[in-house]
């Protein structure tokens, strides 16, 4: 049974009526992904939120860090796991499997990240970003100690929060409106 076809339960704009800066950057999407991913559409209902969103994105998932692409999509895909989140975990699933050239490690992540059979560094960021998803009043000075000793920078623990919260955000706004993932991103890596 296919997923319904609709970007969001609320009114998507023609991305062909969008200011030039937002039709720019749906034809880059089309150019580098194939697709215009339906978060940027469902953004696009509000133009100063979607520059504020490809923003922050853009500097927490490709800006410099000590964290990898990779760790930082891992990161996406066990707070939306923990969240439910069905746009995010189809979509940055499909990322994991991309960028590990892993099918079955996108899988791990978006159903029980720990039967994955990772290095302690990894693991580690993960439990701890599962931990401030799901418990964050509980998160103390020994969690952030366990990813010093795994080698993460101060830094590093700050991008790991960053990286957790956006998608804490991002989760339930996708929730929230109904965010329904592009169908491409089912076949894609796999």
């Amino acid at each position: 049974m296919p997923q319904p076809d609709k970007v969001m339960s609320l009114p998507v704009p023609d991305p062909g009526t969008q200011d030039e800066d937002i039709q720019a950057y749906f034809e880059k999407c089309r150019e580098k992904l194939g697709l215009e991913p339906n978060v940027l559409k469902a953004y696009s209902l509000r133009p100063g939120k979607f520059r504020a969103f490809t923003a922050m994105y853009s500097e927490l998932m490709l800006g410099p860090s000590g964290l990898s692409k990779l760790e930082r999509e891992m990161i996406a895909v066990v707070v939306s796991s923990a969240n439910r989140c069905y746009y995010c975990l189809v979509a940055h699933g499909q990322a994991v499997r991309r960028l590990s050239g892993d099918p079955q490690l996108g899988e791990m992540l978006v159903m029980n990240y720990r039967v994955a059979e990772l290095p302690p560094r990894q693991r580690s960021m993960l439990d701890f970003a599962w931990k401030l998803t799901t418990t964050p009043h509980l998160v103390d000075e020994a969690d952030r100690d366990v990813l010093r000793a795994e080698g993460f920078s101060e830094e590093d623990i700050f991008d790991i929060a960053d990286v957790a919260g956006f998608f804490n955000m991002s989760n339930r706004v996708a929730s929230g409106v109904d965010m329904i993932p592009n169908p491409e991103y089912h076949r894609m890596d796999r």
